[in-house]
């Protein structure tokens, strides 16, 4: 059974490997990018989970929400780097963000699981997945008004509200496949 922190491990060696790959490319992204991608992922994860016949991408619903995750992670190193942060960090530097940024996470976790509970055991995989897609939207919103807010949550809160929200999607997909 996976739990929040074997997710999360996932995610990193994700991360750590995409790295090799490419580096830090991501660097170049703006919010408004990061956010069309988690688009992307989250709205194909919605389409896959209501169509009747056979997907024809063999991505997997879960490599999907593994992106959505990491996507959002990134957004969040990105809001902690200033203009004069290079795009080439160093494999250690982008580690230590993405592990500053998880850390923020973790604790979020323990405090809202504190108050709630594990609630999040009661949705359907469908709900979260709907919740995730409107947070979405308010990213997509609040970058149109350029960040005026008036009585909306911080862009990071709602950046950690899809993390949060695509684990408990992953946790229990795996629980529903055990």
């Amino acid at each position: 059974m996976k739990t929040y922190e074997d997710v999360i491990k996932e995610c990193k060696l994700i991360f750590e490997s995409k790295n090799q790959d490419y580096g830090t490319s991501w660097r170049v992204m703006r919010l408004s990018s990061l956010t069309d991608q988690i688009m992307i992922k989250i709205r194909r994860v919605q389409i896959l989970q209501t169509i009747e016949d056979e997907q024809q991408v063999a991505d997997s619903i879960e490599s999907d929400l593994f992106g959505v995750i990491n996507y959002s992670i990134i957004a969040l190193i990105q809001m902690r780097c200033s203009d004069n942060t290079p795009i080439n960090l160093r494999k250690e530097e982008s580690i230590k963000l993405f592990d500053d940024v998880v850390a923020d996470l973790v604790n979020l976790f323990k405090k809202k699981n504190h108050d709630y509970g594990d609630s999040w055991r009661f949705l359907r995989q469908t709900s979260i997945v709907d919740l995730i897609l409107m947070k979405v939207f308010r990213l997509i919103n609040i970058e149109t008004n350029k960040g005026k807010l008036i009585a909306s949550e911080n862009v990071d809160a709602i950046y950690q509200d899809i993390i949060n929200y695509a684990i408990f999607a992953l946790i229990l997909s795996d629980e529903n496949k055990s």
